[in-house]
Order: structure tokens, then C-alpha cells, then sequence
């Protein structure tokens, strides 16, 4: 069982949104809301169940299920955008946002009787690591799973918790026609989750990121899949890295929130020595001007990159029929929010020196969030090693980043 179990009941659910529109406009108007409670989410180190709540009301967890099942289906740019307004509250909310909504990407690689009986509703939330940390023991009728997961962002709300596991067949490793290891991702009830509070951290602490523990349990074969082979859709989102396409929305919500702020307490200080005001500052005009060149460089590439790879898979081409340089598109702004991000959140920080420091300033926050979310993988040189290799016709050390699975 959970340690600790915040869904809502199917009661509170409303109807929600139906249109793009309508996701983006209650997106924004959770923005104060959520801004409101971000010292409470960082205390709780997860999100309460009212918030968990009103990000589901937003349409977030449902913006990517296609329309044939009902769906808004926004585009990755749309996606990403959205991720940002949340991130733009809170970081911990945007993250969980961002994580939870990978659902209805995941149901393109289930069989359609699968998505039928596994999602009964629109708005299902997912957490879990989705790389091989454990173990399926191959059965009749599907897999007895095994094993420890680390970074369940999410996972106290989740509906379905995923987790990567490598396949055995006799306690031994199966492995594929190129000999590698076999691994899939495994879907399983909560209630057949145990969670171990391992998060206590530098910062994202509200995303409740905790590590968790499947011991021995069934897992039906429709309720697993390879991200080798779409199953029940096709177009733009039925594609195995789609669900990294909105990660920059996080740190790019984040260092625009950090650059509101600066500039409302640029507007209004007064140099107390001097009597300067810091808007007529050189060296904070610089400053600010320097750390908005950097994000609209960042946010422009991510989406110009989004826009150009949407158009060309709506054309009908897959990731395989891309160019090479078509193929890294996204990879490298992608890694390049997460880097600016930081590099803004950290000057900024020093602008305002020991203002920065004291609570309740949310600059503190910010810096620990964006240092946090900057260890994670896709933001590792390994990405930018990979798409350099893709280029030169050498071996990724990350190719999962290039949509290719071994």
C-alpha cells in the first residue's frame, strides 16, 4: 500500500475542458492560486490533494489524449506552453503536471482494450521512473515484477505508477536480436505500491519525488508495452520521446517567474548609500537585459524546435524518415532551457545578494528547484554527446533522447 494517498474521488471530477483554449485559460487562472500555496508545498514535500485537484480541473493531465478518444490533443508546443503557465506558479506543481500527464502519451503503445479498461476517465495521472530498475519475470499471461524505483514524482496522487523493468524468463535476462537486454514498462495500481519517503532534497521538494517498491506483483501483458511500437494510434504524439518534448516548459516558467520578480523589485528599490534607483543602474539594467536575452534565446529555440518536428510527423514522416539535424532538434534546446535556466535563476540571485537569502523571498526557492531539476538526465552532457554522435554518424551514449530504442 501508500504511505500516503491524496486522490481525489471520482466525485469532485468535473467535466473539464474540451478545447486548447479552455486549458490555457484555466491553466492561468491557477497561476495566483498556485503561487499562493508554493511555501506550503515546498513544507509538505508533496502536492495537497486541493491542488492536485485544481491542476487536474486545468485540463493537464488530459491536453495530450488524442481526439479520437475525446481528447483537446495539443500540440507539443501547446504542451509545453501550458507546463510553463503551471511552472509559472510553482515549480514542484508544474513538475507533477509535466510527469502526470505523460498518460495519455502512454496509451499509444497499449492495445485499445487496454486504454479502455486502464482509463475510465479523461484526466488519469501517472507517476514512476519509466528506465529498467527492476525485474519481470516472465509468466503465463504476463509478468510477476520486482524491484526498487527511484524519482516517483507524483506518485502519492498517481492513478497508474510506472516502472521500468528488465524481462527474465527463468531468472535469467531475456535478450533481443541485437543481444541487448530486453526491458519494458510495467503499469501498475498504487495499492500494489509501497513508497518510501526518500525525498528530502536540495529543492523540487514539493514534487514528493520519493523512491518506491513493487514486491512480487502480477502485471497483465496488455498492461505493459515497449516503446518500440505504437498500438492503438498514430501521429505526432505516437512516438516513443514524446514525453520528454514538454520538459522545458518547467524551467522556462520558472525563470520567467524569477525575471517578473526581479524587475517589480527593480522598479521600486532605492540604492540606500546613493540614493540611485536600481532602475537607473547600470549595472542592473545590464544585468536584466543580459538574463532576458538568454531566456528569449532559450524559449525560442525550444519552441521554433517543437513547431518545426510537429510539422514534419503531421506531414506523415517518422523520427526515422528525419534528417539527421531535423532529428536532434528538439534534444539540444531542450537541454539549453534547463542550462539558462540556471545561469538566469543564479544571476539574478547574486543581483539581489543577501535580499535573496532571506525568507519570504522566493529567489531561494527558485535557485534550489533549478539546480535540482539540472541533475536530471535529459540535462546531462550525455544528451548533448548524443546528438553530436548522431551527427557525425557515431554511437549515442543516450539514443532513447533521439526517439530510437534498443
Amino acid at each position: 500500500m501508500t504511505s500516503l494517498d491524496v486522490r481525489a474521488p471520482e466525485a469532485v471530477r468535473d467535466e473539464g475542458p474540451t478545447t486548447a483554449d479552455e486549458i490555457f485559460a484555466r491553466a492561468r487562472a491557477a497561476v495566483p492560486l498556485l503561487r499562493a500555496r508554493s511555501e506550503e508545498i515546498e513544507r509538505n514535500r508533496h502536492l495537497p490533494a486541493d491542488v492536485v485537484e485544481l491542476l487536474r480541473s486545468t485540463g493537464v493531465f488530459r491536453m495530450a489524449l488524442a481526439a479520437e478518444r475525446g481528447g483537446p490533443e495539443l500540440t507539443s508546443a501547446q504542451q509545453t506552453e501550458v507546463i510553463e503557465i503551471l511552472s509559472y506558479g510553482d515549480t514542484s506543481a508544474g513538475w507533477c503536471a509535466m510527469i502526470g500527464m505523460d498518460t495519455p502519451l502512454y496509451s499509444a503503445f497499449l492495445s485499445e482494450d487496454a486504454v479502455a479498461e486502464m482509463f475510465p476517465h479523461k484526466d488519469m495521472i501517472t507517476a514512476g521512473l519509466i528506465f529498467p530498475s527492476g525485474r519481470a519475470e516472465r509468466v503465463p499471461g504476463g509478468y510477476r515484477l520486482s524491484g526498487r524505483w527511484q524519482f516517483g514524482s507524483g506518485i502519492t496522487h498517481a492513478d497508474w505508477v510506472s516502472a521500468g523493468s528488465f524481462v527474465t524468463h527463468g531468472g535469467e535476462l531475456e535478450t533481443g536480436p541485437d543481444g541487448k537486454p530486453v526491458w519494458r514498462l510495467m503499469l501498475v495500481p498504487p495499492e500494489q505500491v509501497r513508497t518510501i519517503d526518500t525525498w528530502h532534497t536540495t529543492g523540487l521538494r514539493g514534487s514528493g519525488s520519493r523512491d518506491y517498491e513493487i514486491t512480487d506483483v502480477f502485471v497483465p501483458e496488455s498492461h505493459s508495452f515497449s516503446f518500440g511500437t505504437p498500438l492503438s494510434r498514430t501521429g505526432p504524439l505516437a512516438a516513443p520521446e514524446a514525453f520528454v518534448r514538454n520538459m522545458p516548459g518547467v524551467p522556462l516558467g520558472l525563470a520567467r517567474a524569477a525575471l517578473d520578480y526581479v524587475r517589480e523589485h527593480a522598479i521600486e528599490r532605492v540604492n540606500r548609500q546613493t540614493g540611485e534607483r536600481w532602475a537607473d543602474n547600470y549595472r542592473v539594467q545590464l544585468t536584466l537585459g543580459e538574463a532576458e536575452m538568454d531566456f528569449q534565446a532559450a524559449r525560442h529555440a525550444v519552441y521554433g524546435s517543437l513547431n518545426q518536428q510537429w510539422a514534419l510527423l503531421e506531414s506523415g514522416k517518422t523520427l526515422d524518415d528525419f534528417t539527421k539535424d531535423e532529428r536532434i532538434g528538439t534534444m539540444l534546446p531542450r537541454v539549453n532551457a534547463f542550462r539558462a535556466a540556471r545561469r538566469i535563476v543564479t544571476k539574478l540571485y547574486d543581483l539581489l545578494a543577501t535580499t535573496s537569502i532571506y525568507q519570504p523571498s522566493p529567489m531561494d526557492r527558485w535557485l534550489r528547484d533549478i539546480t535540482t531539476m539540472c541533475q536530471h538526465v535529459v540535462v546531462q552532457d550525455l544528451i548533448v554527446q548524443s546528438a553530436g554522435a548522431h551527427l557525425l554518424g557515431g554511437t549515442p551514449l543516450f539514443p532513447f533522447a533521439l526517439g530510437i530504442v534498443d
